[in-house]
């Protein structure tokens, strides 16, 4: 939120902007400027989010070779000139360079030519990710160990649960804490999900199902009995590092992201708003560790990706991959990685500077 640099401004001390998103989601927002211009966006009329238009190929975002507007974060599909997701971006974009330094929790490796591109455009741009593993240097003796953040209360059972599984038998199945579906694809993820004969654990946190609650039929809860556990929120992190645990049907929201690649779990993705869409791109396209599922979701598409990602060869490749980019993520957040070194380096030239 770029209204902080005014107020740091006025008290004569440093702003360090945290972008939350990924370094490739927060690349592509700061093209946004370029594709309102360029008539890329706002959309003519609401055909063009249907009759091939959002195949197209922008070529001009270094570091994102080959991607196509649908891939872009989904504020771009708009038909309104005044959109204010759109024209926020833009504007935050833009307001960004007057920050002292920016932060993202990534780390170098992953994201290279993204983090090449968005260091060419802001002089101090820091990766300082995964951040949850920077917190494993926290000792548990001191005061900061205890903190955390949840939306919901975490149910524990599951783990329990997961304890009594095979190793990497699992599929985990969560949405995140905003993505909302219709009965209808609810139903259709469900059936699929039964239908692959894998035992998986899913996440129905409250609302979400799109105007009404979750209420599966008698005949998905009869089949599913004994190879299924559902829960309202988890400790996702216990989750994915379980041995039970093999691979994640996710909406590629960044903080599952980053935590399955350092999980090592490979991804089953249904991105659903914002640059989910471009982290579910990478995910398949440049980290070799994702597939993805259509908005219109069917019960065989999903059973197919599923069984493919728990059996096939191409998800045991995706594993095989995730597993060397949960090594390189460890690698940049140990004690003497490169992004812990990014932080003293943000510390001493940025926050500490002029005042030694």
């Amino acid at each position: 939120m770029s209204f902080t640099l005014e107020a740091a401004k006025e008290l004569g001390i440093p702003s360090v902007l945290l972008w939350t998103p990924s370094a490739c989601g927060f690349l592509a927002y700061c093209h946004f400027r370029r594709l309102i211009d360029e008539g890329f966006t706002p959309l003519k009329d609401e055909s063009y989010l249907t009759n091939g238009y959002l195949d197209t190929v922008i070529d001009w975002i270094p570091g994102m070779k080959n991607i196509s507007i649908r891939d872009l974060p989904s504020f771009v599909r708009t038909t309104n000139p005044d959109d204010i997701m759109l024209n926020f971006f833009a504007t935050e974009c833009d307001r960004a360079s007057k920050a002292s330094a920016i932060i993202v929790n990534t780390f170098d490796e992953l994201e290279h030519d993204v983090v090449k591109a968005l260091s060419s455009i802001f002089p101090k741009f820091y990766t300082i990710g995964p951040l949850h593993l920077l917190l494993n240097h926290i000792p548990p003796s001191s005061p900061l160990s205890s903190m955390g953040s949840n939306l919901w209360k975490e149910e524990h059972r599951c783990l329990q649960w997961l304890d009594l599984k095979e190793p990497k038998s699992v599929v985990y199945v969560n949405f995140g804490s905003i993505t909302v579906m219709t009965v209808n694809q609810m139903v259709e993820f469900a059936w699929g999900l039964a239908n692959s004969k894998k035992p998986f654990l899913w996440i129905i946190r409250p609302y979400l199902v799109r105007g009404d609650s979750a209420i599966f039929p008698p005949e998905f809860i009869e089949e599913t009995k004994d190879r299924c556990f559902m829960a309202s929120w988890c400790p996702q992190k216990e989750v994915l590092n379980h041995n039970a645990v093999a691979g994640f049907l996710t909406h590629s929201g960044w903080n599952s992201t980053v935590e399955s690649i350092s999980s090592g779990v490979a991804m089953v993705s249904w991105p659903f708003f914002a640059e989910q869409q471009t982290n579910c791109w990478f995910a398949c396209n440049e980290w070799g560790i994702g597939m993805e599922i259509d908005n219109d979701v069917k019960r065989e598409k999903v059973e197919k990706l599923v069984r493919e990602l728990m059996e096939g060869r191409k998800g045991e490749e995706m594993r095989e991959n995730a597993m060397e980019w949960k090594r390189k993520a460890e690698k940049a957040a140990c004690l003497d990685g490169p992004s812990l070194l990014n932080l003293d380096r943000l510390i001493n030239e940025v926050l500490l500077e002029g005042h030694e």
